[in-house]
């Protein structure tokens, strides 16, 4: 029935209309804003993939650096407080950038980056595929519409493309091709150890491009302690103090090693089978310390992609650095020599990584990080580490990354895996690593 006295429209229409009217003249929800956490989750997931395809240390740090560096290089285009890389890293390119439809997400996109990029790279990439499609998913119930999502996975898969074919040029994928490594029988020499006696990990390294360096052997090291059997010899001496320190072990001694272990080719003997110990890379380690530290530090996302970009590129610099010198001096493990020379039964705490002992490689990636990261949050920066809690291992409080450092490189010891002096020199060439990339790219 009509209103007469309002020209015939019906009440109901005319409350209707107003309702429409109210609601459209509302604000829509607009999209949460993205915090440190969420670039941790990405960098967990690829340390979580490493777990499964048994990453080795040298090409985890490869894995995470491009993937920090796509999300970062998307940083870069929308903050001018960040700089791009270009003319401070080796032959990194100028980034040309395709128009993006609006409306788009900067934050969304490097996130978007960092999961393209580590999808294309790591083996079982598949993996990240899947995270990122749950990921994006989330997304509309944080508020996004479909056009930012589409708009901001395309630009992220623009500059993504760009940093893998800087990735492709690094050389990485000409190893392959290289003659297989044939280890020494000469006394003094790396010999595979056991249990699994692996072949050498990565002995073509060091002729991958690195990020910031002049060359491999940019910071070489002194040349280690001469081998010799001879009884109270320097090197003699050298292998007696780890034996010795072996049989004596305190329990505080045992969790340090054990803490900062981090060996992903250890392998354990069960009956006619070996089975693989899953523990993350050293650099994976690194990088969650990197992680609690934002996240202490109250770090923005931006500020926060920043820091893992820096020591992502750091780890590989100084493992780029270590693997050169690893395989120049090729030097024997403390467990060949002892057992050949001292203890025929001896075993170290630690199972011995396939590769050669001198240098660490956890003392020199160990200090390297520990530069980078006390450039950004000071010397004295106080934290929890409890990067491995989710892999069985208690926290652990320290004062200082240098403190964190010197303690990862002495845990090589008290682990029976490492000589004192490949220690001692690690850690100085992890520190001019370190000391160095900050110079170049500040």
């Amino acid at each position: 029935m009509k209103n007469k006295k309002n020209g015939g429209f019906p009440c109901l229409q005319i409350v209707s209309i107003l309702l429409i009217l109210l609601f459209s003249c509302a604000p829509k929800k607009q999209p949460t804003v993205f915090s440190n956490k969420e670039l941790e989750k990405v960098i967990f997931t690829m340390t979580d993939i490493m777990l499964q395809d048994i990453t080795n240390p040298p090409l985890a740090a490869r894995f995470f650096s491009y993937a920090c560096l796509a999300g970062y290089e998307v940083v870069t285009q929308y903050d001018t407080t960040f700089k791009t890389m270009y003319g401070k890293l080796n032959g990194y390119p100028t980034m040309k950038m395709q128009p993006v439809g609006h409306p788009y997400s900067n934050q969304l996109s490097a996130l978007l980056a960092m999961m393209e990029t580590a999808k294309k790279l790591q083996p079982s990439g598949a993996l990240m595929g899947l995270y990122e499609q749950k990921f994006i998913d989330s997304c509309s119930k944080l508020g996004y519409n479909e056009d930012v999502i589409k708009n901001s996975l395309k630009y992220a898969q623009d500059v993504s493309k760009q940093i893998l074919a800087y990735a492709k040029a690094d050389g990485y994928n000409k190893i392959s091709n290289y003659p297989r490594y044939t280890a020494h029988t000469e006394e003094g020499y790396w010999y595979p150890t056991p249990p699994a006696f692996m072949a050498a990990v990565e002995p073509y390294f060091k002729t991958v491009r690195p990020f910031t360096l002049d060359s491999s052997a940019q910071f070489k090291p002194l040349p280690p302690i001469a081998f010799s059997v001879v009884k109270g010899s320097p090197f003699y001496n050298l292998t007696k103090a780890v034996y010795e320190e072996g049989t004596k072990l305190t329990e505080n001694h045992r969790l340090i090693a054990s803490f900062w272990d981090c060996n992903p080719f250890a392998v354990q003997n069960g009956g006619h089978l070996q089975y693989g110990l899953k523990k993350i890379s050293p650099g994976a380690h690194w990088l969650g310390i990197a992680g609690i530290a934002c996240a202490k530090a109250n770090k923005s996302f931006e500020e926060t992609l920043q820091i893992y970009t820096s020591v992502s590129i750091g780890l590989m610099d100084a493992f780029i650095c270590c693997w050169d010198e690893k395989y120049r001096s090729n030097r024997v493990r403390p467990e060949t020599a002892i057992r050949r020379y001292i203890d025929p039964q001896w075993e170290p705490l630690l199972q011995t990584p396939p590769f050669p002992e001198y240098l660490s490689g956890h003392s020199v990636v160990s200090s390297a990080s520990a530069v980078i990261l006390t450039h950004y949050f000071g010397d004295n920066f106080s934290y929890t580490d409890n990067v491995e809690v989710v892999y069985g291992l208690p926290s652990r409080d320290f004062q200082s990354f240098t403190k964190a450092a010197e303690e990862a490189g002495v845990s090589r010891f008290y682990g029976g895996i490492h000589f004192m002096d490949a220690i001692t020199n690690g850690q100085l060439q992890g520190a001019k690593v370190g000391n160095w990339l900050l110079q170049k790219i500040k």
